[in-house]
This record gives C-alpha cells, sequence and structure tokens, in this order.
C-alpha cells in the first residue's frame, strides 16, 4: 500500500485507468476507415489538423485527403503521439460514443477509488495524449456509469504541452491553482513520471500485468491498481 496525501489527483488514461490494448485495437480500428471523410470535411478544427499532419508527416501542401489519411494511418500503426492525428481521432470516438457505436472501457478498480476520492473532498482531472474531445465521452460512456461528474477538468497537448516536458505539468499546476507539491500524478509511462517529479509534483506508477510498460523500473513509487493507493487531504 502506498500512502500519500494530496489535493488534486491527475490521471493519465491509456495503460493507467484503461488497457491500451482496448484503445489501440478497438478504437483505432473504428478510427481508420473514417479518417478519409472526416478531413473532407469544411471544418475550422479539421482544416487546422490537417495543415499540422501534412507538416508533421512531411506530404505536399496539395496532397490529397486519402494521401494524408493514408500517412496518419501510418503514425497510428506506429502508435505515434500525434497531435493532429489525436484531434481527427477525437472528432471520429466523439460521434462514435454519441451514436452508441463504441464505448470505452475502465480497470475494475479505477471508478470506485475516484467515486472514494471525489467524495474525500480530493479534486480530479485528466491529462492524456488523446484531445480532449475524445477524453470526456470515454469518461462519460464508462460501463461503470458516467464518471464526468467526477473530473474537474481535462487537459491535452494542445492545452497542457507535450507530457514528457515538465513545464506541462506546470501549467496544469497553474490552471489548477494547485501547489505542485500537492498534486498527485497518475501514470504508466516512465518518462511521464520524470517529467512530472521534475515539475515538483507527486507520482505514482502504475505498473499493471500486460500492459506496455509493465516491469519497468521507474522512478517513483509503483502499484498494480487503484486499490493500493491510500489518499488522504
Amino acid at each position: 500500500m502506498t500512502s500519500l496525501s494530496a489535493d488534486v489527483v491527475v490521471l493519465d488514461i491509456e495503460g493507467t485507468t484503461s488497457a491500451a490494448g482496448f484503445i489501440l485495437g478497438d478504437l483505432y480500428d473504428y478510427a481508420r476507415p473514417r479518417l478519409d471523410e472526416v478531413l473532407g470535411r469544411d471544418d475550422e478544427t479539421v482544416r487546422a489538423a490537417r495543415a499540422a499532419a501534412i507538416a508533421e508527416t512531411g506530404l505536399d501542401a496539395d496532397a490529397t485527403d486519402a494521401e494524408v489519411a493514408e500517412a496518419l494511418r501510418g503514425l497510428m500503426a506506429s502508435d505515434v503521439k500525434s497531435t493532429p492525428l489525436k484531434t481527427l481521432q477525437g472528432i471520429i470516438w466523439a460521434e462514435g460514443f454519441a451514436a452508441g457505436e463504441i464505448h470505452s472501457q475502465f480497470f475494475e478498480d479505477v471508478p470506485p477509488r475516484l467515486r472514494e476520492w471525489s467524495e474525500a473532498g480530493i479534486r480530479l482531472a485528466v491529462y492524456s495524449s488523446g484531445s480532449v474531445a475524445s477524453q470526456v465521452p470515454w469518461f462519460r460512456h464508462a460501463p461503470q456509469g458516467d464518471l464526468t461528474p467526477l473530473v474537474e477538468d481535462f487537459f491535452d497537448t494542445v492545452s497542457a504541452g507535450p507530457k514528457k516536458e515538465a513545464a506541462s505539468y506546470e501549467r496544469i499546476a497553474a490552471a489548477l491553482g494547485v501547489a505542485a507539491e500537492r498534486a498527485l500524478f497518475l501514470t504508466d509511462h516512465p518518462d511521464e513520471v520524470t517529467a512530472a517529479r521534475a515539475a515538483g509534483w507527486q507520482v505514482v506508477a502504475l505498473d499493471r500485468a500486460g500492459e506496455p510498460w509493465h516491469g519497468t523500473s521507474f522512478e517513483a513509487p509503483s502499484v498494480a491498481s487503484f486499490d493500493e493507493i491510500e489518499l488522504t487531504r
């Protein structure tokens, strides 16, 4: 059991609250064939993401929607944390959740612990490489019930910055109005552990069996489940 005191808990999603395999499998499979259609939309957010994707992948400025979509599918195959890709995926997934065509997944230990912490007056937020547009429906459509009332704020790499940079955690702490030493980040990624610690945060690493970073040597206490975290204010 790892015992800590914090005012705010910030949650990673992939490998922390939810299985990476579910996201990289079911959700990626849903998004892949829908990229072409989304890229063709006359929408400001889509146009900006399209331009950023072209710049990021080195395509010609006059690349077709099909060419951009294929380049983005290549990034998905390599699990590259691309901001324009995450933006487009977020649009697709939000529509899929709303239509009831896809659903989210949470480890069974997570929702009860989030409710317990929230009831104890501990604030909750989310920081994921996935866009906020995809984070919100992910928590809203949890099999265990809508979790969004528990979450005060959502952050992504657009609003906060890259997850492997200490400055991103400093921005989140400032946005939440919390001192760094009173913020706790839960993540499964060793580089994110390092970055959050460099920003003065408390960190607990999730070392879940079957997840990509299982068995890693973390620069922070590690647990296999939220049930192993004892948290007070």
